[in-house]
């Protein structure tokens, strides 16, 4: 299996991941919090989506989702377009109001269809070509992406856990 492939199956598992934990959640749902400074569900998902959009579009050159496909607008977040989470407190979490999970998927979604399109497109040696030379060692295209993986992976992990419990909970 070559990288690309893997890295498609990768983030199909993540996309798998938003839909069973997003899926048929009501807006409270969505919102909740396990502690006042916690990150809901929405607030996680939506990042995790930020960050793919962001740093795959940077890597493939083009535009982002979040702008060009009008999901910013769609959101309505009280945020520069530009943000994607990173670096917000509490207050900015709250902020994240979403009324219909449809919301969300959508946008992770589309997000995913520009990722997999970019992936299929790319080859062993284009995983190898320096994107960010600001880090020792200079960061590759494969790295930067296995970093968006992580990070993804971390926060649907936290997402369905925190689904899990409002679930035991009886939150609806």
């Amino acid at each position: 299996m070559h990288g690309p492939d893997l890295l498609i199956d990768a983030f199909g598992r993540i996309r798998e991941r938003v839909h069973a934990t997003v899926g048929g959640l009501t807006p409270s749902q969505l919102a909740y919090r396990v502690d006042p400074d916690a990150n809901s569900i929405a607030w996680l998902v939506w990042h995790l989506t930020r960050i793919q959009d962001d740093h795959v579009a940077d890597v493939a050159g083009i535009d982002q989702v979040w702008t060009a496909g009008g999901w910013a607008d769609r959101f309505g977040l009280p945020f520069p377009h530009g943000a994607t989470g990173y670096g917000h407190g509490s207050a900015e979490v709250a902020a994240v109001v979403v009324d219909d999970p449809a919301l969300l998927i959508g946008y992770h979604d589309a997000t995913h269809e520009i990722t997999e399109g970019f992936l299929r497109e790319l080859d062993d040696e284009t995983l190898d070509r320096i994107v960010d030379e600001n880090w020792d060692p200079p960061v590759t295209m494969g790295v930067r992406l296995v970093s968006v993986l992580g990070d993804n992976s971390q926060h649907i992990g936290q997402a369905a856990f925190v689904r899990g419990i409002l679930t035991r909970l009886g939150v609806s």
